[in-house]
Formats: C-alpha cells, sequence, structure tokens
C-alpha cells in the first residue's frame, strides 16, 4: 500500500485536466468536500478566473466522452455563467453551452427551470442559444415554457430579435416544415434563407417543392454555386427514386450546370433505352414518338458535348430497323437526316 509521500508524488505527476476530474468525482460522493471546493470557486482570483475557463471546458468534455456517471452539469453551467459575467471569449462560450447541452441531456433537470435560465441566457445577447441542443432536457414542458417567453418578449422592440430567432427553432424542433417554410419565406430573396427552406424540404421528403424552390433562387442568382450544388443533389434522389426519362432530362440539365459533361452523358443510355420500348410498341403512334424521342436525344448528345456521336448511334440504330419502313419514314418527318447507306 502508498504511503502519503508516493500517493502525494503520485497526484503531483498527474496533469491539472486529470487531477481536476478526479477531484470532482470524489466532491460528488462526498457532500462535505463539495462544499469547501465550492466556497474556495466563490471567490477566485479574477485573472486566474479567466485562466482556468478552458481546462476547465476540457474537464467537462473528457468526463462527458468518458460516459462519467457523475452529475457535470452544475459545473458546466456554471462555467456559461462565468463566461457571460466576466465577458469572456464567445467561442468559449459556444463551446461551453454545448458541453452543458451535453451534460443536461446525460442528467436531465428541472426542464421549466431550464426553459427559464435558457431565455435569460438567449435575452441577454451575449451568444444565440442552439435551442436543438437542448431539446431533448427540456421537453414538452420546457418548450411550452421557453414559448411562453418569446411570447411575452414579441411586443418589446429590444428583443424582437431574439424573440424571433427563439420562434423560429421552437418551430423547427415542432416538425412545422410548413411552419418553418412560412417564417423563411419572409425572409427571402436572402440567399441563406433559400437554402434552408430548399434543406427543409427535402429533408421532410418534399423534393418536388424543394426543386422548385431551388431553381426560382437560382434564377435571382446563378452564381449561387451551393444552391447549384443542392439542386443536382435533390435530382439526383429524384432520378435515384424513379429513373424515368423525364428526372435523366433533369439530371442531366443539373449536372451541365455543374460542369459534369461525362457525367451526363452517362444518362444517355436510359434516353436510348426509351427509344428502343417505344420502337418495341410496334405501332404508328409508337414509331412517331420514338421519333420524337430521337430528336430530343440528339439535343442532348450536344448539350453533353458528344453531337458527333449520335450519327453512328443512329446508323446502327437504322441498321437494325430498316425494315420496319413506318418507323423509318416516322424519323424522316421528324426532320432527323438518317445515315446514307
Amino acid at each position: 500500500m502508498c504511503g502519503v509521500t508516493d500517493l502525494r508524488a503520485y497526484l503531483s505527476s498527474l496533469d491539472s485536466e486529470t487531477l481536476a476530474g478526479l477531484l470532482h468525482e470524489q466532491a460528488e460522493r462526498d457532500p462535505e468536500l463539495r462544499r469547501s471546493l465550492e466556497l474556495r470557486a466563490a471567490a477566485p482570483e479574477p485573472q486566474a478566473e479567466v485562466a482556468k475557463i478552458g481546462p476547465v471546458l476540457d474537464t467537462v468534455q473528457r468526463l462527458l466522452d468518458s460516459g462519467t456517471r457523475a452529475d457535470v452539469a452544475p459545473l458546466a453551467r456554471r462555467t456559461v455563467e462565468r463566461i457571460c459575467r466576466d465577458e469572456g471569449d464567445g467561442a468559449e462560450l459556444r463551446r461551453a453551452l454545448g458541453l452543458y447541452a451535453r451534460a443536461c441531456a446525460a442528467r436531465p433537470p428541472d426542464p421549466v427551470e431550464l426553459a427559464d435560465w435558457l431565455a435569460g441566457i438567449a435575452f441577454d445577447g451575449r451568444t444565440e442559444i442552439d435551442l436543438a441542443q437542448f431539446a431533448l432536457p427540456l421537453g414538452e414542458t420546457g418548450l411550452a415554457q421557453l414559448r411562453s417567453h418569446v411570447d411575452r418578449a414579441g411586443p418589446d422592440r429590444a428583443k424582437r430579435p431574439v424573440a424571433e430567432r427563439l420562434h423560429e427553432q421552437l418551430v423547427e424542433i415542432s416538425g412545422d416544415v410548413d411552419g418553418l417554410v412560412a417564417i423563411l419565406s419572409k425572409q427571402l430573396p436572402s440567399m441563406e434563407a433559400s437554402l434552408r427552406i430548399v434543406r427543409v424540404l427535402r429533408a421532410a421528403g418534399r423534393t418536388s417543392e424543394a426543386i422548385t424552390y431551388a431553381a426560382r433562387a437560382l434564377k435571382q442568382d446563378p452564381a449561387a454555386t451551393e444552391l447549384a450544388d443542392d439542386v443536382l443533389g435533390l435530382r439526383r434522389a429524384e432520378f435515384d427514386r424513379e429513373p424515368t426519362v423525364a428526372n435523366a432530362d433533369a439530371l442531366i440539365e443539373a449536372l451541365v450546370v455543374a460542369g459534369r459533361e461525362d457525367e451526363a452523358a452517362e444518362l444517355l443510355g436510359v434516353h436510348r433505352a426509351h427509344v428502343e420500348e417505344l420502337i418495341g410498341g410496334r405501332t404508328v403512334e409508337h414509331y412517331r414518338e420514338a421519333a420524337r424521342a430521337l430528336r430530343r436525344l440528339r439535343k442532348l448528345y450536344r448539350t453533353v458535348g458528344r453531337g458527333a456521336d449520335f450519327a453512328p448511334y443512329l446508323a446502327e440504330l437504322v441498321g437494325r430497323h430498316k425494315r420496319k419502313v413506318r418507323l423509318i419514314t416516322e424519323i424522316r418527318n421528324a426532320r432527323i437526316a438518317l445515315p446514307k447507306e
């Protein structure tokens, strides 16, 4: 068994974060030790207080990452309040709030009291609260309490911007897609609002509406590359779900806009298969539709930068179906130049 001297030497060898973690866990089990430490923490040296923020946050994060059974929420919350009080670093404040949210999720506090505290921090104006991080510990009771704070603050012009941000988050947490889109629509033509609307609708599985909003916003700002990427993702998802000719057309267009002509060219096979399917119908109307599809396909070959490849494709097609006289007639009627024999 180690003696006192050996124990002191061992403790002296530990880094401050490990030592703080051990001491905090012991304080959770020993009320007398905890009271003593809290008294010491109540009157720290100002410079030492600021210097301790980083290590305290590191310790809280390490304890949470390790799955400690100790309730670290009070320590995380006091750290948030300390940063607010001392007007500390904004990045540290956001980190502290994130850690406090994790601690609350592990050991949920009283939801009404948590809602009151969050409202105080938000309306203080030091930082923006991410309510989604606190949704679980708040629960319906806490969220309802926050709504009451927002409703009361609405008429106050000074508090209105914060109240509007919190209201938007509360609507989003509730899952009210239409309500959130209505709020964001008031912020148009902001590109940020357009992006959020597109992503909210996409997440809700409302792909067609998302594409409509995205296309409308792109007309206003064709250089919005982030939005163009979203459109491409939406078109790809739509085609993967329903690999129709119409969806292939839309995806080809989006790929060309994104400068991915080679990838777009791979989708021409969807149209070629469609032409073969129409020809297989063996009726006059099917042949007429096949000729129209060939005209569309000729244009797409040019769109993806493969215009020279259409003639060999057409020659091979006509060679296989040259005995279908009515088909050949419909291709001529569609003003498609037939290959010379």
